[in-house]
C-alpha cells in the first residue's frame, strides 16, 4: 500500500490503470471512478489534503481509497484517518479488485498502524455493508482481532427486481395513487405539450447541464443556498463528472418538459451491475402534479435495462418519495477501527464504547 499526493493520479497513464481497476472491482462505485473522483478532488481539494492510498498486485493497480486525516469527530476535537466524503459523494465503498479484498484490507490496515500519526482511529463512512468489500473487511477484523464498531447505519431505498416496470409499478403503489398519478399527467398535459426525453448519450450535454443547474437554482435549494449552482466548485463538479460519466457511456438523462421546457430532470450513473440516481430537480411551481414522481415513473425501465441488475437511490432512509416507489433495502453505514499500538488502541476502545454505550459490533 502506498499513499500518493492525488494529482499524481491526474495523468493518462494513471487514469487507464485506474479504470481499468474500476472495470474489474469487486462492487462498482462511480464516485470512486477517475471520472467523478478526479473532479471532485480538482474543485474541493485545492490545496491536496486527500491522499490516495493506492493497493498494488502483480505490478497492477488493484485497489483505491482517498484518506485524509480530519481533526474532528463531529462535533469532538478528536483527529481520526478517514476515508473522504463531500456532500456529493454518495458512497465510500473503496474500488477493490475482485478476489482481493482481504489482501486490500490487510494492507490498508497494516498502513493505517504505521501512519497513524495524530490519528486515533479509522473511520469509514458510507459503506455499502451488502457486499464482497464490507464482507472481506470484516473476516480481517475478526482474524485480526481488531477492536471495530459500527456506529451508524441506515438502509436507504434501492430498485432490484425481476418484474417489469408495469407490474412493479402496480405493486408498489396502490390503485389510488396510480389513478391521481393518472389525473395529475393528464392535468399537466392541459397546459401544454408533455414529453419525457431518456438520452444515454452527450448530445445537447451541455445545454441539458445548465437546464438542471437552472432548475434546481430556482427551488428550495437554490434559496438554501445548498443548490449545486449556488457554488462555482459544486457547479463545476457536475459539469465536469456528467461530462465524464457521458463520454464513457456511463450517463442516463431522463427529462420531462413542458411545451420544451424541463419541469423534471434526473442524471442517473451506469454502473453495471448497479446504477446510482446522482441528481433529480423538478420546478416547484408544478408541484401540485407531482413531477418528480411522474419522472420516477419513467424511471421503472432500469428494470428492462440487462446491464442493471439494481439501482441505489442515493437517498436519504425513509426519503418521502423515492421510498414509496422503490421497495428494496440498501443498508449502508460507518465503520470506526482500532489503528496503531496498545494505548491508542485503548483510548479508541474507550471512545467506542462511550459512542455505542454497548458492546461493538460490525
Amino acid at each position: 500500500m502506498r499513499a500518493a499526493d492525488w494529482s499524481m493520479l491526474d495523468t493518462p497513464e494513471q487514469r487507464l490503470a485506474w479504470d481499468a481497476l474500476a472495470a474489474c472491482s469487486a462492487e462498482p462505485n462511480p464516485f470512486h471512478e477517475s471520472w467523478y473522483l478526479l473532479p471532485a478532488l480538482r474543485a474541493l481539494d485545492p490545496q491536496r489534503s486527500v491522499r490516495m492510498l493506492c493497493f498494488e498486485h502483480g505490478g497492477d493497480l488493484a485497489g483505491l481509497i482517498p484518506l485524509r486525516l480530519e481533526p474532528r469527530y463531529y462535533r469532538w476535537p478528536i483527529p481520526q484517518l478517514c476515508n473522504w466524503i463531500h456532500g456529493n459523494c454518495f458512497l465510500g465503498t473503496p474500488l477493490v479488485a475482485a478476489r482481493l479484498e482481504r489482501a486490500f484490507w490487510r494492507a490498508l490496515l497494516d498502513w493505517a498502524d504505521e501512519h497513524a500519526g495524530y490519528g486515533l482511529f479509522l473511520h469509514l463512512a458510507q459503506l455499502a455493508l451488502d457486499g464482497p468489500v464490507h464482507a472481506a473487511l470484516q473476516a480481517v477484523l475478526s482474524e485480526q482481532d481488531r477492536p471495530a464498531g459500527l456506529v451508524w447505519h441506515e438502509e436507504r431505498a434501492m430498485l432490484a427486481s425481476d418484474q417489469s416496470p408495469q407490474a412493479y409499478f402496480e405493486e408498489s403503489l396502490s390503485g389510488k395513487k396510480r389513478k391521481e398519478l393518472r389525473r395529475q399527467f393528464a392535468r399537466l398535459s392541459e397546459l401544454g405539450e408533455v414529453q419525457i426525453e431518456r438520452r444515454n448519450d452527450g448530445e445537447r450535454l451541455s445545454r441539458w447541464i445548465e437546464d438542471f443547474l437552472a432548475l434546481e437554482h430556482s427551488g428550495w435549494k437554490g434559496a438554501a443556498g445548498s443548490a449545486l449552482a449556488s457554488h462555482q466548485s459544486t457547479t463545476r463538479l457536475f459539469k465536469d463528472a456528467l461530462s465524464g460519466a457521458a463520454s464513457r457511456g456511463r450517463l442516463e438523462r431522463l427529462t420531462l418538459t413542458l411545451d420544451a421546457q424541463p419541469v423534471a430532470m434526473l442524471a442517473s450513473f451506469i454502473a453495471p451491475p448497479g446504477a446510482f440516481s446522482f441528481k433529480t430537480a423538478f420546478d416547484e411551481r408544478y408541484s401540485r402534479y407531482s413531477p418528480g414522481v411522474l419522472l420516477q415513473r419513467e424511471n421503472l425501465a432500469l428494470l428492462d435495462n440487462p446491464a442493471v441488475e439494481w439501482c441505489d437511490s442515493c437517498a436519504s432512509a425513509d426519503h418521502p418519495m423515492i421510498d414509496h416507489i422503490w421497495r428494496e433495502r440498501r443498508p449502508v453505514g460507518r465503520l470506526s477501527i482500532a489503528i496503531g499500538g496498545k494505548l491508542r488502541r485503548a483510548v479508541f476502545a474507550r471512545l467506542l464504547s462511550a459512542e455505542l454505550g454497548r458492546k461493538p459490533t460490525v
